[in-house]
């Protein structure tokens, strides 16, 4: 699945977008603001805390949640970016950020934040990319440690993203 020219064009053009990460099989990890920034057709985001924080973590771990930027809400899977790809997201970010100090810039371009570079891959439930499978290890214990397929499952984890939201509740 790709995105849209619709979907570049939302995402890449709001300054933020709200990143969850899937935790276990039901319970959704807080949202979490980030910048993204578009390169070619993909889409990207880093960890301005570098490889420590909490939300990066996850993602390696879970490689699955969702985004939401202007209205849009989208299920993704985190994929590692490629390396050679790095000089032109820094651009990105600098272009598309600029405004800010140049401090804050270094921030999410300098190496420790450069190194959490994941690509946003779009999903769809029905998609095979995107089913519910859990990688087993040597012992056949299933696994944690990055082990996981990338892959989003459908059913309850789903219901969470497709219900209905409340007044005031944040969409």
């Amino acid at each position: 699945m790709t995105w849209t020219p619709e979907e570049l064009t939302l995402i890449s053009s709001s300054e933020e977008i709200v990143l969850t990460v899937a935790q276990g099989r039901r319970v959704l990890r807080r949202g979490q603001k980030v910048w993204v920034v578009r390169e070619g057709d993909d889409l990207y985001v880093r960890a301005l805390g570098g490889p420590a924080s909490g939300w990066y973590q996850n993602a390696r771990t879970r490689r699955k949640g969702s985004i939401r930027a202007g209205g849009l809400r989208r299920n993704v899977a985190f994929a590692a970016a490629d390396p050679g790809a790095r000089a032109r997201i820094d651009a990105a970010y600098r272009s598309k950020y600029g405004h800010y100090a140049a401090a804050i810039i270094e921030t999410v371009t300098g190496r420790q934040a450069a190194s959490t570079t994941l690509r946003l891959v779009p999903c769809s439930p029905q998609s095979p990319t995107c089913s519910a499978t859990t990688a087993r290890d040597a012992s056949g214990r299933g696994s944690r440690a990055g082990a996981l397929t990338g892959q989003i499952p459908s059913g309850r984890w789903q219901a969470l993203f497709d219900r209905p939201r409340r007044q005031g509740e944040n969409a």
